[in-house]
């Protein structure tokens, strides 16, 4: 393979939020910014080259490890936005993508970085892709939206817990929980009242085992200050741990 250009690498797609992406109050959810952040990953798989076609061909899913996201400025309904994506490295098993998103004048309203595994679809395990496209993970090691990597959250006994029984509008494509609903199921964790006086500045999310159709979650909220809260799903039809987060208001 020739030397990859950062164009070539880089992917840029327009976003505009509509009312189904936000809350009551006409701003954007987290989960929607989220959707933006994933959407645009998968059109850069696509792009270049190990998007669905390829994962078929070679028996593999994406699936998301860890995402960090860091949010500068609130958006509204009406609102139109372009995400900036491009794969960065390969930590381990880990491969890190970055992302940034910048209003039509340019001025930076959040940034991300996330880690994905390639999980072969039959022993349900992490694969290391190999072969003259691993070249695509390593060219832009560089190229930083966020310098840290995807942080590893530790886990945190006790707080309020609610049960969430998983249906039909939950699961995607792979036959599991689709990324946005974790985040909303943490989101609903607070009251109108809190969420009319606060917006997000902060998302960080570990997916630690997947959830299938009609599997049963607790769900625990830590408050760690007044502006900082901890969550942690348990499964509780397999007995175990199923993703941690925590949000930053």
């Amino acid at each position: 393979m020739d030397k990859l250009l950062e164009s070539e690498l880089t992917l840029k797609t327009q976003f505009a939020v509509t009312s189904a992406d936000t809350d009551m109050f006409g701003r954007l959810k987290l989960s929607g910014l989220v959707n933006f952040l994933v959407q645009s990953a998968i059109f850069s798989a696509d792009k270049l080259g190990f998007g669905l076609k390829f994962l078929r061909q070679e028996k593999l899913l994406w699936v998301l490890s860890r995402f960090d996201v860091y949010i500068e400025k609130q958006l509204n309904w009406y609102d139109v936005v372009e995400v900036e994506t491009w794969p960065k490295t390969v930590d381990g098993i880990v491969y890190v993508r970055d992302f940034i998103v910048r209003d039509l004048n340019k001025n930076i309203i959040a940034k991300a970085t996330s880690g994905w595994l390639a999980i072969d679809i039959v022993r349900r395990r992490p694969k290391v892709i190999s072969g003259i496209i691993s070249e695509v993970f390593y060219a832009l090691k560089n190229k930083n939206a966020v310098e840290k990597m995807p942080l590893k959250i530790k886990s945190i006994d006790g707080g309020e817990e609610k049960e969430i029984i998983t249906t039909f509008f939950d699961i995607d494509l792979n036959r599991h929980v689709t990324t946005t609903r974790y985040i909303d199921w943490m989101m609903d964790c607070f009251s109108i009242d809190f969420h009319k006086e606060n917006y997000p500045k902060k998302l960080s999310i570990n997916f630690l085992k997947e959830t299938m159709p009609e599997e049963k979650l607790n769900i625990s909220n830590n408050k760690i200050t007044e502006k900082q809260f901890h969550f942690e799903g348990i499964n509780l039809s397999s007995n175990k741990k199923a993703f941690r987060g925590e949000i930053d208001f």
